[in-house]
């Protein structure tokens, strides 16, 4: 998976189609004004999420979101979203997004399967921060558009989650047309399973078949070039909310068999323990760094049963108490500002 995000070179054209300057976007997202001018834009994670805060700050308009990820003009679609509407169903329309996604950006669709439910969320591999809501819209929106496209008719998620508080709920259950529920444990589509199992009347085996071995073949050779290990950190990190993921939820997030991935994880020289160590690591250094979460707090979103077990692991890391390192770190930070303010 790549570890930059591949913005699309139609966006600049969009904004301004929706009344909206390019130009008053980079400003107020404070990245670089020749960012649309490149002929491949690629941006960082918090590049990424800059730039759709910049969007949403810019734009004023809470509605903006569902109208970006709305495509209507077939010929702006890129071949991920071809070989998406030209898939056999809705169900394998997601799945083909959720492959071939990590080939534009360190971002994976995850699908969750319960009951008569099929939930898809969107993960950012690489965030130490919430995703923009706009972005979540644009997303949200993009699939139920490729959704509805493909199966010509008007296919409603069941209802619509989000983390955020309650607001514009008229403004979402007109364009979902459905119930949308609010400060949700996570922000997710959910469908009926029986909808997802509808065929595409886009269904195009023949574009299928000339599109879909090109962007396999890409895939494989990015695959390589990663270290499969530090992407499988990535997917770690998410896991880690609250619970201890096992090798098994692993395995299933990556679609390998239990066996496939201890095989790959030991051909790069490591276990899976360590791996979940190094991403609790890394999430304790973050989380002490940027959030002002309690430390009791943090032992649970790293999945550790009690506060305790969270401080010894965290003193053979560092040498020190989470409390202690954090003090030493900001006291750090101050320094090296005074100084260069000095300067």
């Amino acid at each position: 998976m790549t570890s930059r995000f591949r913005v699309s070179s139609t966006l600049p054209r969009k904004l301004r189609e929706l009344g909206l300057s390019p130009e008053a976007v980079l400003r107020q997202a404070a990245l670089p004004m020749v960012l649309f001018d490149q002929d491949k834009i690629l941006v960082s994670t918090e590049e990424f999420f800059a730039l759709y805060r910049g969007i949403a700050e810019t734009s004023n308009d809470p509605g903006f979101g569902l109208k970006l990820g709305t495509e209507e003009r077939i010929e702006r679609y890129d071949p991920i979203k071809i070989a998406a509407l030209s898939a056999r169903s809705f169900r394998d329309a997601v799945e083909r997004l959720s492959r071939y996604k990590q080939l534009t950006c360190p971002e994976k669709i995850r699908v969750v399967e319960r009951g008569d439910e099929f939930a898809v969320q969107f993960l950012w591999i690489l965030a130490h921060e919430k995703e923009p809501p706009l972005l979540v819209d644009v997303c949200f929106a993009w699939i139920v558009g490729i959704g509805q496209r493909g199966t010509g008719r008007p296919l409603n998620p069941k209802r619509v989650e989000f983390q955020r508080r309650p607001a514009h709920r008229e403004m979402y259950e007109a364009h979902f047309r459905c119930p949308v529920r609010f400060k949700s444990n996570q922000n997710a589509l959910i469908f009926r399973k029986a909808d997802v199992e509808l065929p595409f009347v886009t269904y195009n085996p023949d574009l299928l078949a000339a599109v879909a071995p090109q962007l396999e073949t890409e895939l494989r050779e990015q695959l390589a070039q990663k270290t499969f290990s530090e992407y499988a950190k990535g997917i770690l990190k998410h896991l880690l909310a609250g619970q201890r993921p096992g090798m098994d939820d692993l395995a299933t997030e990556l679609h390998l068999s239990t066996r496939t991935l201890q095989r790959r994880l030991t051909k790069q020289g490591i276990t899976f323990q360590r791996l979940l160590e190094e991403a609790r690591r890394e999430l304790a250094r973050h989380y002490l760094l940027h959030s002002a979460l309690e430390l009791n707090e943090t032992a649970y979103l790293l999945g550790y049963e009690d506060a305790n077990s969270f401080f010894r692991a965290f003193h053979q890391w560092e040498g020190t108490s989470p409390g202690q390192w954090r003090l030493l770190q900001k006291n750090s930070q101050s320094t090296t500002q005074a100084h260069a303010g000095a300067a």
